[in-house]
């Protein structure tokens, strides 16, 4: 994904103005209730993806979460913590996390927004974009898991199994 916009800071101090700005030019459908939630939509390779974005004013702090579009049925719930471990290990930034009310996976990260002008426009893409590099290159292992009947190791095995040329 190749985000286009100028890496201009925000001059307010809600970054969710910034979000707004990036996901209305790529016109993807997204939701904005209240001056601390933006929900939006993002097409996917393999399933379409549901952010979540919450500004906390008094933290100074904004929250991504990147939701799939699957849920995990209770009796795979150890297998998927398990692999949530072995994920994690291989993580840079943010982590995988279950959203225990709904047995959802998610991408979550966090960034300080306070001391400055506030996050860039740029800031915000890369947010965004390693969100959903992130979901689209783990998505595998867990319909290897969750579908597919397959262990934690077998699952994040079979995900991560880089291919070499082209066929």
């Amino acid at each position: 994904m190749t985000m286009v916009m100028s890496d201009q800071a925000a001059d307010g101090a809600n970054p969710l103005d910034v979000v707004e700005e990036i996901v209305s030019a790529h016109q993807w459908p997204f939701e904005r209730n209240c001056d601390e939630e933006l929900s939006v939509s993002v097409a996917g390779s393999w399933c379409d993806y549901h952010l979540g974005f919450s500004f906390s004013p008094g933290q100074g702090g904004l929250q991504l979460a990147c939701a799939y579009d699957m849920r995990v049925p209770e009796k795979r719930l150890p297998d998927v913590h398990a692999l949530l471990a072995m994920v994690n290990e291989r993580m840079w930034l943010g982590h995988f996390d279950l959203w225990s009310e709904d047995g959802v996976p998610m991408y979550r990260h966090a960034v300080l927004t306070r001391g400055g002008d506030g996050p860039s426009v740029i800031q915000m893409e890369h947010l965004i974009e390693v969100a959903i590099t992130e979901c689209e290159r783990f998505y595998p292992a867990f319909q290897f898991l969750i579908w597919g009947g397959k262990s934690p190791g077998e699952a994040i095995a079979a995900a991560m199994l880089e291919t070499v040329g082209e066929a």
